[in-house]
């Protein structure tokens, strides 16, 4: 641990320049986040023109007929549309409030709300919560209009809005008591930790976080998720028999297999599984149910126990955590920084004690160009992932000996294409491929194809050079 601390503290002195030299901070965030929103509207005007094409890829030709596709097209080119505005406002919020001095107007006005109920700036984190709601009502209420366009007008267009305005409202309200109710607390079991371990913060910090975080996994299933969604055990039938089959020769520790009414809010299909490593649960979407035959849900089912059997949620966490640490082991410079906040209009009596929130906010958009290459990274990451997954459940037979899994390739990929084809989801992307790194966690579907028919081509050489 004192090599930790070593560690840090001689980064500490590489960073010192955050407090002794001029540095205008607050063009700097002026700048560079204007540089990534200018780079996503590039990458959107690239894909662009690709919704006018009026025939998909060779290799998705048969399984596309011209109506389907034209309406995959559209959605895709008002998907686009509407990303590229709503960027340019959000950018344009965003450059606002800190052009103004909105944030050091917040933290004041945070002040006088707690000093009406009796509390001096001294109660660091009872203004800190008082900052926080401040700044979710500012960046919530804009938000609306957007939601409201996004729901009742995009999605509504395609097809796939099952939302009745009341259910919105309802669904908003409880997000807002939500993060109310579980973000006022987190706030302040994140800050006092700040406060309690002083400089060597860093260990303790992140073993919060992921007590947090596997605290969330409980929770959300058992006591969030109801509040959105009803989950009901899955009927009995060919699809739970086969599903428990799967499990059962995976040796997934699976608990419950449930079904939920994803069609309450929209007609988009998925399923996936979640919970401790001794207690899992998988969830699956009515559409999806309603939209594939038994055997292709069994086979979407399979690709996500791929996922399990590489530990692919473990690895993520673990990444997750090395992300955590990095941007925690930078911050200190940045704390300890009177000078950082009066670049963001703080006045001299609250830059000379940096609150932690306000600190902690204004280094966030500092490195908002970096987590822009951390999220290609991730991205890859999870391609890889879900490549892996792929290769996982068109291996099954081999695994499992069991000759009913000869044609799990086969099934996946009809359930991928039917997926798409259902979500109307794009199916061509830029050459470059510097739009589908930058934002799809997921391969393509021509490239998911392709792969899985090498997997297969080499799974037959194979066998010819057993023979």
């Amino acid at each position: 641990m004192d090599l930790l601390h070593s560690g840090w503290a001689a980064l500490e002195q590489k960073l010192s320049f955050v407090a002794t030299d001029s540095v205008d901070w607050k063009s700097f965030v002026q700048f560079s986040s204007w540089i990534v929103t200018l780079f996503e509207s590039y990458l959107l005007i690239r894909q662009y023109p690709l919704y006018s094409k009026t025939s998909p890829p060779k290799e998705l030709e048969k399984y596309f007929d011209e109506e389907v596709f034209r309406k995959s097209q559209n959605y895709g080119k008002d998907k686009a549309k509407f990303s590229l505005v709503t960027g340019l406002l959000k950018q344009i919020l965003d450059s606002t409030l800190i052009h103004s001095g909105f944030y050091a107007w917040a933290w004041d006005f945070a002040g006088e709300i707690i000093g009406y109920f009796g509390y001096s700036s001294e109660y660091e984190i009872t203004q800190s919560l008082a900052f926080s709601a401040i700044l979710f009502l500012a960046s919530s209420i804009p938000s609306i209009p957007i939601s409201v366009y996004a729901t009742f007008v995009l999605e509504e267009k395609h097809g796939f809005n099952k939302t009745t305005p009341s259910l919105f409202v309802s669904d908003l309200l409880k997000s807002w008591i939500l993060a109310f109710v579980i973000g006022g607390p987190f706030l302040s079991a994140f800050l006092y930790v700040f406060k309690w371990a002083g400089d060597r913060f860093v260990p303790w910090l992140m073993a919060f976080l992921l007590f947090f975080q596997i605290t969330m996994v409980i929770i959300y299933p058992t006591l969030i998720q109801p509040l959105f969604n009803k989950l009901s055990p899955l009927p009995d039938g060919e699809l739970r028999t086969r599903t428990e089959a799967l499990a059962s020769k995976l040796k997934f520790p699976l608990k419950h297999l449930y079904e939920i009414d994803g069609s309450k809010r929209s007609s988009h299909s998925n399923a996936y599984f979640f919970g401790l490593p001794w207690s899992k649960h998988i969830v699956i979407f009515d559409t999806l149910i309603k939209e594939s035959k038994p055997a292709e849900v069994e086979a979407v089912l399979a690709h996500e126990l791929g996922h399990w059997y590489h530990m692919h949620p473990t690895k993520l966490l673990c990444i997750s955590q090395v992300h955590i640490f990095t941007i925690l082991a930078l911050f200190p410079a940045f704390l300890h920084s009177p000078q950082f906040l009066r670049s963001f209009d703080f006045s001299d009596k609250v830059a000379a004690h940096p609150p932690t929130i306000v600190a902690f906010l204004l280094f966030q958009m500092i490195l908002t160009p970096l987590e822009a290459f951390v999220g290609i990274g991730l991205n890859f990451i999870s391609r890889h992932f879900e490549w892996e997954a792929d290769r996982f459940a068109c291996d099954l037979q081999d695994r499992l000996k069991d000759p009913e899994m000869t044609d799990m390739g086969d099934r996946l990929g009809r359930a991928l294409i039917a997926l798409h084809v259902k979500n109307l989801s794009t199916v061509w992307v830029d050459w470059l491929c510097v739009y589908s790194a930058y934002h799809h966690s997921h391969p393509t579907l021509t490239e998911r194809l392709k792969a899985m028919e090498g997997f297969r081509a080499r799974k037959d050489v194979h066998i010819k050079k057993e023979l």
